[in-house]
């Protein structure tokens, strides 16, 4: 027996991600359970009540609305030890990913995460994942159980099944007041974000935009605006390279709304999005690194022999990417 861990959102529905997690966990095979934890679990519970599990279960009050390691990972800890599944999935959210190690150390299991892959090979599972920047992907099982996984988005097209009537089985689970309070949140405004996940397309800048033109100027306000217009009009999510986002110490002028959180590459972050557009990049391995999962790659360079020319992208644009995004814009604001 397998288990499925979910946590519903804010308005009791299930993320993306945990439908792609449901949808992998299904492919194996196995008979398995569904557990919810959350706020207001039962609209999230007929939502996949025809995903065939064969059973749902619930940890459901006002304290577990919020993502707290004290009452997530007593709520995971009640589920599991209900089941008592050999192996566990759960979506690769910020919230599972820091209790589910705690969890595995209480039930004396194992806990993986970051897993990009599950298949079933000679009745048993096997986990994927990707180790030293993305460069080496291993296969790996255990003999632990039960073994926890956190699984990452892309892996499985999400389940979209009918919805039913779930009949869940609440688990009763009484926590003492919780030392952490949320009082709220802090975010920017949807203007000034710029990294999105779940967007279509990632929008990867090099430190080009920040170099002299071809009439000798250095454009960084007018390359500011242009990014800027673009992720407004196209919602895009914004990616850079490293040395763009360390021109900083380099006194070079900067984009300053560009930080480490943006950098793809060997030393950043490998997104998954379907399409990526490169602009001003050179394609070196460090960055292309990064690219691994993008779906379809297209890239603008005045350079036609740059890295992106030599196999790396599937199409080439051999432009001025300033005239380029400029004229993008323009079409996307009609």
């Amino acid at each position: 027996m397998n288990l499925i861990l979910l946590h519903s959102e804010a308005d009791g529905t299930l993320s993306k991600l945990s439908l792609e997690t449901l949808a992998a966990t299904i492919a194996l095979g196995a008979p398995f359970s569904v557990g919810i934890v959350g706020e207001n679990t039962a609209s999230a519970a007929d939502s996949i009540a025809t995903c065939g599990a064969g059973k749902f279960l619930t940890v459901t009050g006002p304290e577990f609305g919020q993502a707290r390691y004290a009452t997530d990972a007593a709520a995971a800890e009640a589920l599991i030890r209900a089941v008592g599944p050999d192996l566990v999935t759960a979506p690769a959210t910020s919230r599972w990913n820091r209790v589910l190690p705690g969890v595995a150390h209480r039930l004396g299991g194992k806990a993986d995460s970051h897993v990009t892959g599950l298949v079933m090979a000679d009745g048993k599972p096997q986990a994927t994942r990707w180790f030293y920047r993305q460069r080496m992907e291993a296969v790996f099982s255990r003999s632990t159980r039960p073994w926890l996984l956190a699984l990452e988005g892309g892996i499985a097209a999400a389940w979209a099944g009918a919805a039913g009537t779930a009949n869940a089985e609440a688990v009763s689970l009484t926590v003492s007041s919780p030392r952490t309070s949320v009082i709220g949140f802090e975010a920017p405004a949807a203007d000034q974000q710029t990294i999105r996940p779940d967007a279509d397309l990632l929008f990867v800048t090099g430190a080009g935009w920040t170099k002299k033109q071809s009439d000798g100027q250095v454009k960084t306000a007018e390359a500011e605006t242009l990014i800027l217009d673009f992720l407004r009009l196209s919602r895009s999510s914004l990616g850079s390279t490293k040395s763009l986002v360390d021109l900083g110490g380099e006194g070079v002028a900067v984009l300053p709304f560009l930080s480490h959180m943006n950098q793809v590459g060997q030393t950043g972050s490998t997104p998954r999005h379907a399409k990526g557009l490169s602009t001003c990049c050179h394609g070196e391995e460090p960055h292309t690194v990064g690219w691994r999962f993008i779906g379809e790659r297209r890239a603008i360079s005045l350079d036609a022999n740059c890295g992106w020319a030599r196999g790396k992208a599937d199409i080439l644009y051999v432009a001025d990417a300033f005239a380029v995004m400029e004229k993008v814009n323009v079409l996307l604001g009609r």
